[in-house]
């Protein structure tokens, strides 16, 4: 019989992906078929599946860890933030509608079933299924028709471990004022704890870890001290990128206001050679980036205003001049071109907006969304690339005769006459080794192209150990039913 276990967080960004990351993988190498699910995400940095949906890129990483493909049972319902009170709201794959935070409250106990189907499904095929919670429980304003932490919990009846963040300090109050603030039967469904990124000695903890059972009931996990090599798995969170310094390459990659699908950032940051510089808001664009890279949008035709605000079509204009290169993927590509239309008015009110004119191709924004996996050619070399599509629209003119990819016979992407601005709408093609070397060498890095992939998986396999060592899994997996 499948069993399944909730790991829920006292607040956002306390490490629950990395922790159900480590314990898929731990639990895999103890030779158990393992699935990883999380009711509701939200997110716009989004994996396309082999069943032609998308799921949040934690999921992702999370079925790597389980050493299965990604599929859109895993994440059933993904919201898409397009404005400051407005998402795309993604249904076991598949765009279903747009609403506003408002309206998604009314819409969440219509979309119940379908989580729950999904999650029947991934229990079919697995010994244990790992539950991510989003958020915190203890956000009770948002319990009444809750389908992302104790409504899953209570529907599924699936019991819930609750993570804590001692870093941010404050970690007794986190746990225990969960409980305090919790209803009854909900406090009840929580079976243990543990607290996550601790610096220094543990011992030091050991009266607080006591206080906590203590007050609260619940079987103490153990204390997980700050795994450090975090940094090596691909980021959920785009902040995330630029918390590492690298070498003398510099990408700068301005931070758009609905950025999306920056995994393409994940293996450049890993190289050693490469800084990845992310440019707030306010702040030029680096005069001595090698490369400048626009990256993906919710909200193309937003973030283009947006990108003109911060003063940055000025700065690229001066990075071209110094002979710099520029790179647009999906959203970026089509802002380097002369005009986005939307006749539809798929992001907006129907108009045509200005581009920035660096490529000489136009971009019309359609209904239909491409979601595709996609094996490519890198044209210079031959060299194999893989990657996804996930756009709205279709970009052409003349600096596409000049495309720097195929699709099979399809020609992709585009180059200007001087061969400094590029564009594709092919995402993730800097996880291809030989292809990313290639790419770092023209920039100056000379030697790039070290495995991505057996790094993500050799930091998976490190994680799980550091689990291993520091909590006691075993009574953990004894609490699944």
């Amino acid at each position: 019989m499948t069993k399944a276990l909730m790991i829920q967080g006292t607040g956002s960004n306390v490490g629950k992906s990395m922790l159900v990351a480590g314990l898929a993988r731990a639990c895999v190498n103890r030779g158990l078929k393992v699935a990883p699910f999380k009711p509701q995400n939200m997110s716009n940095n989004a994996a396309v599946t082999a069943d032609g949906g998308e799921i949040g890129r934690a999921q992702a990483l999370q079925a790597m860890a389980c050493r299965l493909e990604p599929h859109s049972d895993m994440n059933p319902v993904l919201l898409k933030p397009e404005s400051e009170t407005g998402a795309q709201v993604v249904v076991q794959g598949q765009r279903y509608s747009t609403t506003g935070a408002m309206g998604y409250g009314q819409l969440k106990a219509r979309l119940l079933p379908k989580v729950l189907e999904s999650f029947e499904r991934l229990k079919a095929g697995a010994d244990l299924v790992l539950v991510e919670g989003a958020g915190s429980p203890a956000e009770t304003n948002l319990r009444p028709g809750d389908i992302a932490n104790m409504g899953f919990a209570e529907a599924a009846g699936v019991p819930v471990v609750l993570a804590g963040d001692i870093d941010r300090g404050g970690v007794i109050a986190q746990l225990v004022g969960t409980q305090a603030v919790l209803t009854p039967e909900d406090a009840g469904r929580i079976k243990g704890y543990l607290v996550n990124k601790f610096r220094g000695d543990p011992r030091l903890f050991e009266a607080g870890d006591a206080e906590i059972a203590r007050r609260t009931g619940w079987a103490p996990l153990g204390v997980l001290p700050w795994f450090r090599d975090s940094w090596r798995l691909p980021a959920e969170d785009v902040l995330d990128i630029a918390s590492r310094a690298g070498g003398a390459v510099k990408v700068a990659v301005p931070q758009l206001a609905r950025i999306s699908n920056f995994d393409d950032l994940d293996p450049l940051a890993a190289e050693p050679e490469v800084t990845v510089e992310l440019v707030p808001p306010g702040r030029p664009l680096p005069a001595d980036a090698a490369l400048v890279l626009i990256p993906g949008s919710k909200s193309t035709i937003t973030d283009l205003a947006f990108f003109r605000q911060q003063g940055w079509d000025i700065d690229l204009k001066a990075h071209l001049r110094r002979r710099g290169r520029v790179l647009g993927i999906c959203g970026g590509y089509q802002m380097l071109g002369h005009e986005i239309a939307d006749p539809e008015g798929v992001e907006g009110a129907p108009g045509t907006t200005r581009g920035l004119g660096l490529l000489d191709v136009t971009t019309t924004l359609e209904p239909a969304k491409t979601l595709s996996l996609t094996e490519a050619t890198w044209v210079p070399t031959g060299d194999a690339v893989r990657g996804y599509e996930i756009h709205l629209g279709r970009t052409q003119g003349p600096d596409c005769a000049r495309n720097w990819l195929t699709v099979g016979d399809r020609p992709e992407g585009a180059v200007s006459a001087d061969g400094l601005v590029q564009g594709t709408y092919l995402h993730g093609l800097f996880s291809a080794d030989r292809f990313r070397a290639g790419y770092l060498a023209g920039l100056g890095a000379e030697h790039a192209g070290a495995s991505h992939d057996q790094q993500v998986e050799d930091t998976l396999d490190a994680l799980a150990a550091h689990m291993e060592a520091h909590l006691d899994i075993d009574r953990l997996l004894s609490l699944a039913t």
